[in-house]
């Protein structure tokens, strides 16, 4: 029997009620970014600053705190705060443009995902606000003063929050799909009585300024409500609790203060203007296309204040019974629900509970709906100025066909406002556990035809269309399918003809002389080699890539899998699955007999194709040379007897072409029981473990590092076009400037490529079996097999979330307020990778993105215990 949450999901995937229409489909920054960018030399951070977000309308999207919106980002709704002594309103997170940060961009504000359901029918955001002046000029100062060999100055770091804050919680419950309660309550964490300024704020997105609506919609006041009204969207009424002064303005850019010339009288900022210095900038009819309730909550030390609003089609009320049952029972429906992601028989503790539920929410929260139409952003608005001639020829120029309207899985709001195609990927793995028929939707999306490129590349993400992601959307359909558990097919079938045709895209663009070594530049990892592989030197030649071709492998075998699924229902697949088959054979003869595995290291490398025609192994002891044991897969004698067609191409392929079968490893028994596809063979696989389970190299005590720690004492040096690049051991934050300098692939714990290894470590096992064991962690004399070394790395990796025994979260490094503070230790952040030593988080701070997978390592842990919990039980029976 379904619960409510599931009930709804039901209808929503039914068409039968549009619980999905209203949700936290707002950026958190909508500025700096490449979409608002028409400078002439895309320097999208100067165009379009922090410092004009508050005064100019956006083209292309918006933002906003605790910001929801409608599916199409008609009407918007945030919250915003004064605290009577900033210069501004704070509308938006703040933080260090990419210009700015000694690493980079990065928000200078603590805010989290507290709660929520895939309908978004219950939601939970957390927001501190310093009741002194915000120190921005101070933080902008300290972080241009600091170097990369630096730490980032922090808001903690000013002593601000030390002197009292606003502790905020907005709660959002849905009475039905059109009907939205909204609760802010505000905790006064400071020494004295204050006062805050609180408005929550409600507008429409500007698309008349640029040719996109023939009509502009209305705010207006009416009976103590805000009435929004919209020839599409109908009409909307956002009602308030308390007493409230209603503010209204235009969301229309201030030109006369950013470019000096007339415009509006009451344009986007009026209403900031007005609150914070007095003046006349709001409009005095009550009407407008932006619009606000100010309400003033002097409020005691240690006490709280609430406001209750409601938006809905018509006037509803937000006080008494009505509206408090409605959060009380959506509350109610998100614990019935997050109780049942697991098994009967299987539990998680506490606090592996919460955080599951926390990195769930941020993955709901996560949602954002993109807008992007390249050929106009290319060529411009009408009435709009035309954008520099050279744009036609620079960022994103032959992306023309890709027109984005969609709500996406974003990587991070704030850092990362716009999807990134592998991390798209890894999103959809724990998104599938809440909202399989959303997760399936996003891999298919990003292969559409206004999104794939026609020649069959998928998109990178905003700032580089052109960028290679590695190819793990295969990966992800499959992981999806088993966890959504409905045997839909139809997906399975819709995905595979997609990515068959940017797998050919791969083929032909990717492998540099037609020997099946693949590159592919960055990959993802940034600045994980001595250079940028993107952007080699003149002369250099190319790279054939370790990763790259190992990826392209798992690729192969990944849509063998899809395609022997398929075949279970159309024997035609029978054909393609042998194909796929074959190509992963001459990839992993390729990768193991042209040079890229070192017998003396036990790695794979990259190697570099000089134009003199020499050849220069890239020696880097790093993630790259761990990679090529994720192309593994087994063959069972099951699945060879359902597919008898295919078991015979399969025996003619082996019989007819050994000098490639002796590459892989295959089980060569007369009935073909195991079989298994590696790259790896498990003789070379001991020697590549033996260093990735070594302390002291790739094993940290919170899951794998990217690069060794033993390039520490032993760094890389490599002479380039007369250039010496440099890689060693940065187990934290980068202090090269390889991609901003905003991320580290240098000794740094990153989730995604743990969990690619872990989980090619299973599909060995089932081979191997448990006679096959490894010594983890190295030197230590305790024998492991394979899925005893998956089950570390999970653990270790679960480990930098959890409450260790001294009640420390790993991840919060020696951040003593969020340590120690009951307020906050168990209000988790999910940061974009992790310290190699200590686990100290890093980097974008809210990638639940690829570091929610967490959640679904968290679950699986909990069902394996459950089933380990049964088989005991039932030889204890015996």
């Amino acid at each position: 029997m379904l619960d409510a949450e599931r009930e709804r999901l039901a209808a929503a995937d039914a068409g039968t009620a549009d619980w999905r229409r209203w949700g936290p489909y707002l950026s958190e920054r909508g500025w700096g970014t490449v979409r608002e960018d028409y400078s002439p030399d895309g320097t999208a951070w100067d165009y379009f600053p922090h410092d004009h977000a508050r005064s100019r309308a956006y083209r292309w999207s918006e933002d906003g705190l605790a910001g929801w919106c409608d599916d199409q980002q008609t009407l918007c709704f945030a919250l915003a705060f004064w605290n009577g002594r900033d210069p501004i309103l704070k509308e938006r997170i703040f933080g260090m443009a990419g210009n700015q940060g000694n690493h980079g961009e990065d928000a200078k504000e603590y805010w989290w995902y507290l709660d929520a359901t895939p309908t978004h029918s219950w939601m939970r955001w957390r927001y501190l606000y310093p009741q002194q002046a915000y120190p921005y000029a101070q933080l902008v100062e300290e972080n241009a003063r600091r170097t990369r060999a630096d730490p980032e100055y922090e808001l903690l770091d000013t002593g601000v929050l030390q002197q009292g804050y606003w502790d905020v919680e907005a709660q959002f419950a849905k009475a039905s799909p059109e009907d939205i309660c909204v609760r802010v309550v505000v905790r006064n964490a400071g020494p004295r009585t204050e006062t805050l300024h609180l408005l929550p704020t409600l507008w429409f997105r500007n698309r008349w300024a640029f040719g996109l609506s023939p009509t502009k919609p209305q705010l207006r006041a009416a009976d103590g409500t805000i009435i929004a009204e919209h020839r599409v969207l109908g009409t909307r009424v956002l009602a308030s609790s308390g007493a409230a002064e209603t503010l209204f303005c235009e969301n229309e850019s201030n030109t006369r203060r950013l470019w000096n010339f007339p415009g509006p009288p009451y344009p986007k900022d009026g209403i900031n203007d007005h609150v914070v210095s007095g003046a006349p900038t709001v409009s005095p009819d009550g009407r407008g296309t932006k619009a606000a309730f100010h309400h003033m909550l002097s409020v005691a030390p240690g006490e709280t204040a609430e406001i209750r609003l409601r938006l809905a089609e018509t006037p509803q009320p937000v006080d008494g019974d009505a509206f408090e049952s409605v959060m009380r029972l959506r509350r109610a429906e998100a614990d019935t629900f997050y109780a049942g992601l697991l098994p009967e028989g299987a539990s998680l503790s506490d606090d592996e509970a919460l955080v599951v539920r926390q990195a769930l929410a941020g993955m709901l929260w996560s949602k954002q709906l993109y807008r992007l139409d390249v050929a106009r952003w290319l060529d411009g608005d009408p009435g709009q100025p035309r954008p520099p001639l050279g744009r036609l020829g620079g960022r994103n120029a032959h992306w023309r066909h890709l027109n984005n309207h969609d709500v996406i899985a974003m990587p991070d709001k704030w850092e990362y406002p716009w999807y990134a195609a592998w991390d798209l990927a890894f999103h959809c793995i724990p998104l599938a556990h809440v909202d399989a028929r959303f997760a399936k939707e996003q891999l298919i999306l990003l292969c559409r035809e206004w999104y794939m490129h026609p020649n069959g590349q998928l998109p990178a993400y905003e700032w580089a269309f052109d960028d290679v992601n590695p190819p793990v959307h295969a990966m992800a359909a499959l992981r999806v399918f088993e966890i959504a558990g409905d045997q839909d097919y139809d997906f399975l079938e819709r995905i595979f003809h997609k990515l068959l045709i940017n797998f050919t895209w791969w083929v032909n663009r990717k492998d540099a002389e037609g020997n099946n070594l693949f590159s592919g530049g960055f990959l993802g990892l940034d600045n994980i080699g001595p250079f940028d592989r993107s952007a080699l030197p003149p002369g250099a030649g190319h790279v054939d890539q370790a990763d790259g071709t190992a990826w392209m492998a798992a690729y192969c075998l990944d849509m063998l899998l899809l395609a022997l699924e398929l075949a279970t229902h159309d024997r035609t697949y029978e054909d393609v699955a042998t194909k796929f088959f074959e190509h992963f054979v001459y990839i992993a003869d390729a990768i193991n007999l042209r040079g890229l595995w070192d017998e003396e290291d036990g790695l794979y490398h990259d190697v570099l194709h000089q134009s003199d025609g020499g050849q220069v192994p890239i020696r880097a002891r790093s993630i790259i040379g761990l990679l090529p044991l994720c192309a593994t897969t087994t063959l069972g004698d099951a699945t060879l007897r359902r597919l008898p067609g295919f078991a015979e191409r399969l025996r003619w392929f082996l019989h007819n072409k050994p000098e490639a079968a002796e590459a892989v490893s295959l089980d060569a028994s007369e009935d073909m029981e195991r079989r298994l596809l590696a790259i790896v063979s498990p003789e070379r696989l001991r020697r590549l473990l033996t260093r990735m389970l070594d302390e002291e190299e790739f094993l940290s005590p919170f899951g794998l590092r990217a690069l060794s720690r033993w390039h520490r004492e032993h760094p890389l040096e490599l002479v380039l076009d007369g250039q010496v690049e440099r890689l060693d051991y940065e187990p934290g934050v980068s202090t090269t400037g390889l991609f901003g300098g905003n991320s580290n692939w240098r000794g740094p714990v990153w989730m995604p490529v743990n969990y690619v290894i872990l989980h090619a470590l299973r599909r060995y096992h089932p081979f191997v079996g448990d006679a096959y064991t490894v010594e983890c962690p190295t030197g230590s004399g305790v024998q492991r097999t394979l899925a005893e070394v998956a089950d570390e790395i999970r653990n270790r990796l679960i480990a930098l979330f959890l409450r260790d025994a001294q009640g420390r979260r790993p991840a919060y490094g020696d951040d003593e307020m969020f340590q120690g503070d009951p307020a906050f230790v168990d209000a988790v952040l999910f940061h974009e990778y992790f310290h190699g030593d200590t686990g100290a988080g890093l980097g974008a701070s809210h990638q639940t993105g690829w570091t929610g997978l967490v959640a679904h390592l968290l679950l699986l842990r909990a069902e394996a215990r459950a089933g380990a919990a049964a088989t005991a039980g039932t030889r204890g029976g015996r």
